[in-house]
């Protein structure tokens, strides 16, 4: 992330599925597990920027001694008892333009299938066998699925994944459905006309 994109973020001063602000703190994986899990499960991933008091959006900064805990190698052996896949990152510092120093921790989408949770953990707010993501029908936040909505954009996202890495390989989809099967798109077309052909 650069200067300039750092400050159109924080000039919109809203967080959003894939743009995360935390106070200046140390690295502490019960204070980010959450959030990193869900992030890598959005759309592109995204970013969570330390250094950002919540709430009033005051530009805080972190400290040389904040800044020397965000160590990416620590911080992804720690990530690994929460995350199944693994979760892939990476941890920058950016300055705004008044030089004030941030954390930037860029997370990515995941792979090929939703990252899960592992790991039970009273002060992360994690449970295993929990999908975390960054809601988008309600106040955003890191939480766990619970609602057909978000497990939909999930499950088109793992889908997409998963031909993509297919298509690499060679492999094509060829269509193959027969007139009882195809989905229609046309509003004047009615369910009941659909339920019929069965």
């Amino acid at each position: 992330m650069t200067t300039e994109e750092l400050e159109a973020k924080l000039a919109g001063q809203m967080e959003t599925q894939s743009f995360e602000i935390k106070q200046a703190r140390a690295w502490d994986v019960l204070w980010l597990a959450k959030d990193i899990l869900a992030m890598a499960n959005v759309r592109d991933g995204g970013f969570i920027v330390v250094g950002i008091e919540d709430g009033t959006w005051k530009r805080q900064g972190v400290t040389d001694v904040m800044k020397d805990t965000y160590k990416i190698d620590i911080i992804r052996d720690q990530m690994s008892p929460f995350a199944d896949p693994s979760v892939n990152l990476t941890v920058e510092t950016v300055k705004d333009g008044n030089e004030k120093t941030y954390i930037v921790i860029r997370v990515m989408q995941f792979e090929e299938v939703p990252v899960i949770c592992k790991k039970d953990c009273y002060e992360a707010g994690t449970k295993p066998g929990v999908i975390y993501y960054r809601n988008s029908n309600r106040r955003i936040e890191s939480a766990a699925v619970s609602n057909a909505h978000d497990l939909r954009d999930i499950l088109e996202l793992a889908t997409v994944s998963m031909m993509r890495k297919r298509q690499s390989y060679g492999y094509t989809v060829e269509p193959t459905a027969s007139p009882s099967y195809i989905l229609r798109s046309d509003p004047s077309f009615s369910l009941q006309q659909e339920l019929e052909g069965l």
